[in-house]
């Protein structure tokens, strides 16, 4: 009698590497909108999203799960919870970009990794290998070391990362597909939406859309940009272990560091380029490890 063979887990990392690549891409769709105010941005970007996110939901034939998640009231809360964190992260980071805080977004990113990996372990139970455990420490000593260089800014980027971090742990525990649950977010959103985009309206320079045609086909795209990478994430979420989700992380800060040195006034200095070298250490170990498992797995 032959036994049953496990079934392979479909791997996250390039849905994960997807997702993030496009975030560390984005401060240079961002800062097209520096005549935005962020509140009104931030709604525009909630209501552009919505017919993206139904778009695709009517092409992969997922109306049913849709329904299912609208009238699940676990999965619904839970969705409220990670919309609104998700809300908060985008607000925070907007500000922070159109306010030229170029670094401290990106320091925000670099500490949510650390904050995967202590979340995957008090919620999740996830076990790190001795390897995994010195990347994570030489990432420590690195985002530690940026932090102390830029405690000014330090709020900033607690709140990018606590609000990412507590997202990301809320998709992989709500038992939802990525698309139907970023859509269910998006309309959770929606009086959000609504409320930022009619408060503009009644500010002295009114809303931003409608006005200049290229600027209004830019923020008609923030739907497409929003949409994506975050289906891309969810997707990574609920396949990869939590922590070495954490890990690939470092990509988009890293990305989002290049082009504040590059593009903007901001200077990179000795704490920086150390904090660079330890960060990319601890990937290299925790890729070494991956590999190592990966060999004894096929050995087996």
């Amino acid at each position: 009698m032959e036994h049953d063979q496990p079934v392979p887990r479909k791997s996250g990392l390039p849905f994960a590497l997807g997702a993030h690549l496009i975030w560390g891409l984005l401060p240079l769709y961002l800062v097209l909108f520096k005549t935005v105010p962020p509140f009104e941005f931030v709604g525009w970007r909630i209501l552009f999203t919505l017919p993206v996110c139904a778009l695709f939901v009517a092409v992969a034939g997922q109306s049913k799960e849709l329904w299912a998640a609208l009238t699940n009231r676990r999965v619904l809360m839970l969705l409220t919870l990670s919309a609104l964190l998700i809300a908060t992260n985008w607000l925070t980071y907007i500000v922070a970009i159109q306010q030229g805080h170029v670094f401290a977004a990106s320091l925000g990113y670099y500490i949510n990794p650390l904050a995967n990996v202590l979340a995957g372990t008090l919620f999740l139970g996830e076990r790190l290998s001795h390897r995994q455990w010195g990347g994570v420490a030489l990432a420590a000593a690195g985002v530690s070391l940026l932090a102390w260089d830029a405690l000014d800014m330090l709020g900033i980027s607690l709140a990018l990362a606590v609000s990412f971090c507590g997202y990301g742990l809320v998709r992989k525990l709500t038992p939802v597909g990525s698309l139907p649950g970023l859509t269910v977010e998006t309309i959770v959103l929606l009086p959000l939406a609504v409320g930022l985009i009619g408060w503009a309206a009644t500010t002295p320079q009114g809303i931003s859309f409608g006005h200049e045609w290229s600027l209004s086909a830019l923020l008609a795209c923030a739907g497409l940009v929003t949409a994506v990478p975050l289906i891309l994430f969810a997707v990574a979420a609920q396949r990869m272990d939590y922590s070495v989700l954490g890990m690939v992380q470092y990509i988009d800060p890293t990305m989002v560091f290049v082009q504040a040195f590059f593009l903007s006034s901001e200077p990179l200095g000795t704490t920086q380029v150390v904090c660079f070298i330890l960060i990319w250490c601890a990937i290299a170990l925790f890729v070494w490890d991956l590999l190592a498992k990966r060999k004894a797995a096929r050995a087996a």
